[in-house]
């Protein structure tokens, strides 16, 4: 009876181990600076009613998911810092396909330069 329960036990335990280690990992997440962060909550506060961060997840502007890789390449002779600065001053200078010009205008001047420097700073972790 002792090697039964004792070959139950194993038995269980191997496929738990199993089942556990079958899974894909989830990304890790990057590690925040305090810039980042307080970009975080600033991107909650004014981008994330209209903008995901999950990727072909469209709420009424287009996923930031994946941004500071896209935004690399957006503009000829800008970096990815500009341009997430200039679609946020001046949303309407660059329209992503298949999105109209709906961002509010004034979101550059609601957000102090700390603030934009911030929600910049997040969203350049968004790779």
């Amino acid at each position: 009876m002792r090697l039964r329960i004792a070959f139950l036990f194993r038995a269980t335990s191997m496929l738990l181990m199993l089942t556990a280690c079958s899974g894909a990992s989830p990304a890790p997440t990057p590690t925040l600076d305090p810039l980042a962060i307080k970009g975080r909550t600033v991107y909650k506060q004014n981008c994330a009613t209209c903008h995901a961060l999950e990727p072909d997840t469209v709420i009424i502007g287009p996923s930031l998911a994946g941004i500071a890789t896209r935004a690399e390449a957006r503009m000829p002779n800008v970096d990815a810092k500009g341009y997430l600065e200039i679609s946020i001053l001046k949303p309407e200078a660059y329209l992503v396909d298949g999105f109209t010009d709906v961002m509010p205008k004034d979101l550059g001047k609601k957000l102090t330069g700390e603030e934009l420097d911030a929600v910049v700073a997040f969203l350049l972790t968004q790779k």
